[in-house]
């Protein structure tokens, strides 16, 4: 992987004349998966299948039962069934997605459901684009390569399928490694990584984007820095990302938001200086300076 600082140019992203051989050595495993993908890794790299709308309204359906139901289960129980087991969801997806097929195409694009489809399909298309126009080749993201359109196989039906790019996989998530260096009581690293998280961000404004899905999952660990895992929740509208800012005075503290408070129930000095340093950074005049160093007027506001 190529590394850059913050403000650095992007680079165009590698070209490879096949694909990488353990991509077609033997099944890739399941890895994780989202509204609108599904993840599969070897050992170094990571490829994608798509979903079809409907699989994706489908899991939107899901998820906004699940939500309904977990609010008159206890408390408990209801924490559970939000942390939605990827074997149910599936399972639960297939079912649904029988009577979609029947009925007509018609009622489902006037469903909530499918505008709101609709809207995280159009956010996720931008944000990949701005990933790819200007953070390809910095140190900000995985190495994407591209190479000409390969058959692979994988370990679920179906069993092949078409990729002609990967991302390289990174160590693991922010979030596992956190929860790891917790369990071993090493907080001085866990506030390091906390820090580097933080000047992950910063970085990203100075190439003029922002991200509006900064959840510890969604960033993983390359060596000693963080990395951004999925670009759909990138942004460059100054107007959109100073509403983002306002509505950071109503929610709760930052170390709460990220799921850290059972965490740090033991340190609270680092979840105090974590949220100080939080809101030092992602607040209007700080997030703006840095904005206005490198990005171009018409992408300023």
């Amino acid at each position: 992987m190529t590394h850059h600082k913050g403000g650095a140019a992007p680079l165009k992203p590698r070209v490879l004349s096949h694909a990488p051989g353990e991509l077609t050595r033997g099944p890739l495993h399941r890895l994780g998966e989202g509204i609108d993908k599904v993840v599969y890794a070897s050992d170094h790299w990571v490829v994608k299948r798509v979903r079809t709308p409907y699989d994706a309204i489908a899991l939107i359906g899901i998820w906004k039962m699940l939500r309904t139901v977990a609010r008159f289960l206890p408390r408990r129980l209801g924490s559970r069934l939000m942390e939605r087991p990827a074997s149910q969801i599936r399972f639960l997806g297939a079912l649904l997605r029988a009577p979609m097929w029947i009925l007509p195409r018609s009622v489902w694009f006037t469903t909530h459901m499918w505008q709101i489809w609709k809207l995280h399909h159009a956010q996720d298309v931008h944000g990949h684009g701005l990933a790819q126009s200007r953070l390809s080749g910095t140190s900000l993201i995985p190495e994407t390569v591209t190479f000409p359109p390969t058959f692979i196989q994988i370990d679920e039906w179906p069993e092949w399928l078409a990729i002609s790019e990967a991302t390289e996989r990174v160590e693991g998530t922010l979030q596992r490694r956190l929860d790891q260096l917790a369990g071993a009581g090493s907080f001085e690293e866990l506030e390091l990584w906390l820090n580097r998280f933080l000047d992950l961000r910063r970085a990203g404004w100075q190439l003029g984007v922002f991200s509006v899905d900064a959840h510890l999952k969604n960033f993983g660990l390359s060596g000693d820095h963080v990395v951004l895992l999925d670009p759909g929740g990138l942004i460059d509208s100054w107007e959109e990302i100073e509403r983002r800012l306002d509505s950071e005075q109503s929610q709760p503290p930052p170390h709460v938001r990220l799921g850290l408070a059972a965490m740090l129930s033991s340190r609270p000095d680092i979840a105090e200086r974590f949220d100080a340093r939080w809101k030092a950074t992602v607040n209007h005049a700080e997030v703006r300076r840095h904005w206005l160093a490198t990005v171009p007027r018409e992408h300023a506001g």
